[in-house]
C-alpha cells in the first residue's frame, strides 16, 4: 500500500463486547484510502482473536503490554503515515461518510488543525435522545475551550503535522484523564479548529468507564486545565485564585474553592475572556455575546447551588450540635 492520505488509530483494552461493531465501521467508510492501525494494549479478554478475524489490507495491527491509553495513541500517532489521523475508539459507531466529510473540510480549510463532529448518544446498545451537539465554528469553540471538553474525542480528524508544533497526548499522568481536552487546549492556541454538525458518530456510555461515570479525579484535573486555559488567555489582567475560582465554578466543583467566590467578580472574567478572544480574532464582541450570557446563568446557577449546599453544611453540623446536646442523636 503507497503512503495513504488518512491513519485511523484505535486503541484498545479489553474492548471485545463492541470492537466489531466499531472496527467494521471503520471498514465500511465512504472513502476508503487509508491505514488503520489498531493497538492492542495488554487486553486480557478475547479482544485479539476478533482484531485477528478481520482479513483487511488496510488493517496494521500490534500488540504491547499495557500502557494506557495516551501511550498507546502517542505510540500510533507516531506510526502513522497518513496527511490526517483520525480517532476511534473501541466501542463507538462511525458513519459511513464521517472521514469522507472530514478530509473535504481539512483539505478546504488549511488553517484549521482538526475537526469533530456531532455525536449520537447510546447506553450500551440501547440508542437515547441524547445527543453532543457541540458548537461547530471556532471562536465559540475556543470560548468554550476555556472551561471544558466540546470535543467527543473519538470523532477527531487532526492534521498529522500539527503534533510536530504542539506535541504528542501528555504523558505526565497527572495531565491524563482528560488527555484530549489537555490535548485539544494546546492545539486551539495556535490552529482553528471546528466540528462540522452532523451526526457522524455514535458515541456509547458503557459501564465502567471512567469518563462517562463522572468519577471525580477526572473533572477535577478538567478544572485545573480549565483553570491554565483562562489563564493563558487572560494573563495578568486575572489572578490565579480568580480563574481557579471560576473554572471550579463553572464546573460545579465546589469542594476545589478555598474562600467564597465573588460572584460579580467572576462575571466580569466570563465577559473579559469573551472581548480577549474577539480581539485576537478580530471578529466583533456580539459574536461570542450570546455565548458568554449562556455561560453566566450557569455560573449563577452553579454559585445558587454552591450556596445552598453550604447553608445545607451548616445547617446540619448545628442541627447535629444541638442534638447531641440534647441527646437526639444526630443528622444523616
Amino acid at each position: 500500500m503507497s503512503t495513504p492520505l488518512l491513519s485511523v488509530v484505535m486503541p484498545v483494552y479489553n474492548g471485545a463486547a463492541y470492537l466489531g461493531r466499531a472496527i467494521e465501521s471503520i471498514l465500511c467508510q465512504t472513502y476508503g484510502y487509508y491505514e488503520f492501525i489498531i493497538i492492542n494494549d495488554g487486553s486480557t479478554d478475547e479482544s485479539a482473536a476478533i482484531i485477528q478475524e478481520y482479513d483487511d489490507s488496510r488493517i496494521r495491527y500490534y500488540e504491547h503490554s499495557n500502557r494506557g491509553l495516551a501511550a498507546t495513541l502517542n505510540r500510533g500517532i507516531e506510526m502513522a503515515k497518513g496527511k490526517y489521523l483520525a480517532r476511534q475508539d473501541q466501542d463507538d459507531i462511525s458513519y459511513p461518510q464521517r472521514f469522507e466529510k472530514q478530509i473535504a473540510f481539512l483539505e478546504t480549510h488549511p488553517e484549521y488543525g482538526m475537526v469533530g463532529s456531532w455525536a449520537e448518544i447510546w447506553i450500551q446498545d440501547k440508542k437515547t435522545r441524547r445527543t453532543h451537539k457541540h458548537p461547530s465554528d471556532n471562536l465559540t469553540l475556543k470560548f468554550d475551550l476555556l472551561f471544558n471538553n466540546p470535543f467527543v474525542h473519538s470523532s477527531m480528524m487532526l492534521r498529522k503535522t500539527v503534533f510536530d508544533e504542539i506535541g504528542l497526548y501528555a504523558d505526565d499522568k497527572s495531565r491524563q484523564l482528560p488527555e484530549d481536552y489537555e490535548l485539544w487546549s494546546r492545539i486551539a492556541r495556535k490552529f482553528k479548529v471546528a466540528n462540522i454538525p452532523e451526526m457522524l458518530l455514535v458515541y456509547r456510555e458503557v459501564r465502567g468507564s471512567i469518563s462517562r461515570n463522572g468519577i471525580d479525579p477526572l473533572l477535577d484535573r478538567a478544572v485545573g486545565i480549565s483553570g491554565e486555559n483562562l489563564a493563558w488567555l487572560l494573563g495578568a489582567t486575572a489572578t490565579e485564585h480568580e480563574v481557579t475560582a471560576l473554572a471550579a465554578l463553572m464546573n460545579g466543583r465546589y469542594h476545589l474553592l478555598s474562600t467564597k467566590p465573588n460572584l460579580q467578580q467572576l462575571s466580569h472574567l466570563v465577559m473579559r475572556a469573551a472581548e480577549t478572544l474577539s480581539d485576537v480574532h478580530l471578529q466583533p464582541t456580539e459574536a461570542l455575546r450570546k455565548r458568554a450570557l449562556m455561560r453566566l446563568r450557569l455560573l449563577k446557577n452553579h454559585y445558587l447551588s454552591y450556596k445552598y449546599r453550604r447553608l445545607s453544611i451548616v445547617t446540619t453540623a448545628l442541627s447535629n450540635i444541638v442534638r447531641k446536646l440534647t441527646g437526639w442523636g444526630t443528622v444523616a
